[in-house]
């Protein structure tokens, strides 16, 4: 307790001195740690992926770990033993909350939003896995907590470290390579389809909170089909395809067009007053329960500036682009494609990370500007680094609640069963006033944002 009342003490003294510092809610500064400082961090999802994010913290000093699954928490439980366990993470911030810096979520969409948005209110660095959050309202009311706690964070689509995509955007936004961009494609492998909800009731297994893990959706009985990893493909819970690996496969586009411009205001980039953004979804089912098995979604994409007006396709399971998109390149199962009027970026990884220019021939031993993005020590230390003041995280809120708003309105408009014309504005679907339903549902009472 000694250090830590040192750090406290040095900290606020560093705030005092320094202008223009941004306090957090409880006296501390982003910008006060000592060198070689650790952070105090708290993960609450700790099985699973949550398994591998809770391990890129291993460099700093896990203070508490929150899971409501015992039986897939055991693994890391057990492997950081200093750490002080959970199920519920409300209680943790109600106990440890000052003895926390920095927080990681890892837990299923369902509740992303809930914890993060809690621990920022309590002036808390986040760090949370994609896709942000389940529905599009709750992007924004992360996005803007952020910014109104100034707190540093982080959304986990991790391709955004590697030095493939930070190079791809480079070279998408450079008119004198590529031209410029009126068109692109993103596409994936397809979803599990339809599934009825389970009749049986099991069990709850020893060790799940079942309640807890419920958080913020609809009450329902516990089925094995919902998890460990299930979940993703119900409605209740995750957000399909689209969420699974949107803000992975869609990474190169999204930040190469600079799409977030339609939310954040930007000196060059920013869109005409009134602009929206149009949205048409089919699919080979629509489900109450679940998401569909294929799905296509046109998104009609506004002017950002001086950059023309874009429009992105995509396609998860049945049709894919046309093949002569690819310029002679074989198609994948994957793919984030920019046609340019000069030529085309084209990734055929689902994370982003790696890229090829076409027509292949024309750009052989082709080199490009020189590189005008930092680059990274790696996603999670990226987020570290920038805790503590060190440098910026690539991929804050500030844009990737933006991505995440754009891809789920696919499944809004898909719901809506009609385009939707939607204002990036005031996060509003503005030719249909029913279909604004589906932006966000009723919480569980205990559970609101």
């Amino acid at each position: 307790m000694s250090g830590r009342s040192n750090r406290r003490t040095f900290l606020k003294k560093a705030a005092l001195g320094t202008a223009g510092l941004t306090l957090l809610g409880d006296g501390r500064s982003a910008m006060g740690y000592q060198a070689n400082e650790k952070l105090n961090i708290a993960c609450v999802g700790v099985g699973g992926r949550g398994g591998g994010n809770t391990g890129a913290m291993g460099g700093e000093n896990l203070v508490a770990l929150c899971d409501v699954d015992g039986r897939s928490a055991a693994g890391n439980f057990k492997r950081f033993p200093q750490a002080k366990q959970f199920a519920d993470f409300r209680k943790m911030f109600d106990e440890m909350h000052k003895q926390i810096d920095a927080v990681v979520v890892s837990t299923p969409d369902h509740t992303h939003a809930v914890v993060c948005n809690a621990a920022m209110k309590l002036g808390k660095h986040v760090y949370c896995e994609k896709p942000l959050t389940r529905t599009v309202h709750e992007a924004r009311v992360l996005r803007e907590t952020a910014a109104k706690q100034k707190v540093v964070t982080q959304m986990g689509n991790q391709g955004s470290a590697s030095e493939g995509l930070r190079r791809a955007v480079e070279l998408a936004r450079s008119r004198a390579v590529v031209g410029e961009v009126k068109e692109a494609h993103v596409w994936l492998k397809g979803g599990n389809g339809p599934q009825d909800r389970p009749a049986d009731r099991p069990e709850v297994p020893e060790g799940l909170d079942w309640d807890l893990w419920l958080g913020p959706a609809p009450e329902r009985p516990y089925h094995p089909c919902y998890v460990p990893f299930q979940w993703r493909n119900w409605r209740s819970f995750g957000t399909g395809a689209m969420g699974d690996m949107g803000c992975h496969t869609s990474n190169i586009a999204f930040r190469a067009l600079r799409l977030d411009a339609l939310w954040n205001p930007h000196p060059l980039y920013s869109p005409a007053a009134g602009a929206i953004i149009r949205v048409e979804a089919e699919a080979s089912e629509i489900h109450a329960e679940t998401y569909p098995s294929s799905m296509q979604v046109r998104y009609e994409l506004p002017a950002r500036g001086k950059l023309p007006p874009v429009t992105l396709t995509w396609y998860n399971g049945g049709p894919k682009p046309p093949e002569d998109r690819l310029l002679g390149h074989k198609m994948t199962d994957y793919g984030c494609l920019l046609v340019g009027a000069e030529g085309s970026v084209f990734s055929e990884c689902p994370w982003n990370t790696r890229f090829v220019m076409l027509p292949q021939k024309k750009f052989e031993g082709f080199d490009g500007p020189r590189p005008s993005l930092p680059r990274s020590p790696g996603h999670h230390a990226e987020w570290i680094s920038a805790c503590k003041g060190e440098s910026k995280a690539f991929s804050p809120f500030a844009v990737g609640s933006c991505q995440t708003e754009m891809l789920l309105l696919g499944n809004v408009a898909l719901l809506a069963g009609k385009p939707i014309e939607y204002d990036p504005a005031t996060g509003k679907v503005v030719n249909d006033a029913d279909a604004n339903r589906f932006l966000h549902r009723t919480y569980r009472a205990g559970w609101e944002l």
